[in-house]
């Protein structure tokens, strides 16, 4: 059975398909169409809405916006879900619905509860900052960030921003806050989860493990964010669904004296702010590895078992030397993210594996030593798009000679790649405009991509080059002009 509440009143499900959207499920078995279908695979945020859930301490509410058209129904499991349709007061209109109103937000209409759900996670974010302490003043990225995953085609986002600039500069209580005792005691008292006949919510290793033993050709889910897409857009059956989202050990952020453990369930969202303060050089990419209500489902697990060769994340543990924890309920075995793919798509996974945690070390400083690590994402558009290059740089120096290169790469081979031909040739070299470019001849062959939809195999060669050459520029803190005086010296 699935228990958890639709905006005020407690829902419980002891039967359903494993391949239900949530949105699938709002529209057609509840008649709740605020909620809108655009592109089903979490692009364009005419499908967002708002779960609510006990934070670490059970004495409060986290609000988080999600893409409801690739979240299957099981993740509502022990959560409040809250549609445009429950967010006025009666008569009177949400804050952030008035706003939207009053700026002119709106023109066909059509993506408006798409882009008033976020506004009300923001919101409900906000107000809860301003209990525990004054909240800094409310920023055009702040907006931007919120918004990432929404698109619009008519009234444009000027009106929209200023709407959400306006409702969220300053939130007072609402009712979700009047109510919100309430709700925490009705979360509370849910049944603890126990799935139904096609999905599976284990609560331990070794319940885990019984299962993958059980079922051995189930899916593992986490965030769903790529799984789904296998639902809404090859039209697959999903029959046997394992969750990952309540494992301890797979939800678990622990900070060591040398690596920061990251169960593999883990949020983007969740884990941003310990990964950013050791790797702060790291923020742009986490900014647009999908959109934010991508982050706030997807999980660094996921990208990583999924071996796709195109995955954000992957380059990122390559070149931070990241190891991983692969678990079968009685033995865990320890190994470098760089021998878990195998090819295309295959893993090191053993049957009745399943990857636990991601451990990535913490920087160490050293007095003779000074690094630099630079993450270069290449794609159509800046955010929420998939990658047609991601080329990972990660330098060690010591009195201005490599001490130690270390890279990852993805959408250049079929796997999530490293360059051991450009680390061995550029270490123990002084780090100079020679080096520089005896690792853009060393790039240039160093792989066969392929043509497809995002780039051509030129295209991805060539940027390899010359993302090498900028992170040179970086590193050495010069810029093109001044290369061009040293070239031409």
């Amino acid at each position: 059975m699935i228990s958890f509440m639709l905006n005020d009143e407690l829902v419980h499900i002891s039967k359903i398909d494993n391949n239900c959207t949530v949105l699938e499920w709002l529209r057609e078995n509840q008649s709740l169409c605020g909620t809108k279908e655009g592109c089903g695979s979490g692009d364009c945020g005419a499908c967002t809405v708002v779960l609510a859930e006990l934070n670490d301490s059970q004495n409060g509410l986290e609000y988080r916006a999600i893409n409801s058209c690739i979240t299957f129904l099981s993740a509502l499991d022990g959560k409040q879900l809250i549609t445009v349709e429950h967010l006025a007061d009666g008569n009177a209109l949400h804050p952030v619905q008035q706003a939207m109103v009053d700026k002119h937000g709106s023109q066909c209409g059509f993506c408006t509860p798409g882009f008033v759900m976020p506004m009300f996670s923001l919101y409900k974010t906000r107000e809860s900052q301003e209990q525990s302490s004054p909240t800094a003043e409310l920023n055009r990225h702040q907006i931007d960030n919120a918004l990432s995953g929404n698109l619009c085609r008519c009234t444009g986002y000027r009106p929209i921003i200023d709407a959400a600039l306006d409702a969220c500069e300053a939130p007072s209580a609402d009712k979700f806050s009047a109510n919100s005792t309430a709700t925490i005691e009705n979360l509370k008292a849910l049944p603890q989860n126990s799935g139904t006949d096609g999905l599976h919510l284990p609560d331990s290793r070794a319940a885990l493990a019984d299962l993958l033993v059980k079922y051995p050709q189930a899916r593992l889910v986490a965030g769903s964010t790529d799984l789904a897409l296998e639902v809404t857009q090859q039209y697959k059956q999903l029959p046997q669904l394992i969750s990952t989202r309540y494992v301890p050990e797979l939800n678990r952020i622990e900070e060591k004296e040398q690596e920061l453990v990251i169960g593999a369930a883990v949020t983007y969202s969740k884990l941003q702010d310990k990964l950013l303060h050791y790797y702060p050089e790291l923020e742009e990419l986490l900014a647009r590895l999908g959109s934010l209500p991508i982050r706030n489902q997807g999980t660094l697990g996921g990208n990583v078992a999924n071996a796709s060769p195109i995955g954000d994340t992957p380059p990122v543990l390559l070149a931070l030397n990241a190891q991983l924890t692969l678990d079968n309920g009685e033995q865990q075995r320890t190994i470098p993210v760089a021998e878990f793919f195998l090819d295309y798509k295959k893993t090191t996974l053993k049957k009745g594996e399943w990857l636990s945690d991601i451990r990535i070390p913490l920087p160490q400083e050293k007095a003779t030593t000074e690094g630099c690590l630079r993450a270069y994402k290449i794609s159509k558009r800046f955010e929420d798009d998939i990658s047609a290059v991601c080329a990972v740089f990660n330098i060690t120096l010591e009195q201005g000679v490599v001490k130690s290169l270390a890279t990852g790469f993805g959408g250049v081979a079929a796997v999530p790649a490293v360059c051991s031909a450009l680390e061995q040739a550029v270490t123990g070299k002084a780090w100079n405009l020679d080096t520089m470019k005896q690792g853009k001849a060393i790039l240039a062959d160093a792989f066969t991509p392929i043509d497809d939809v995002r780039a051509s195999a030129q295209y991805r060669k060539t940027m390899l080059v010359n993302l090498w050459q900028r992170f040179w520029l970086e590193s050495n803190n010069q810029t093109q002009a001044e290369l061009r005086v040293i070239q031409h010296a």
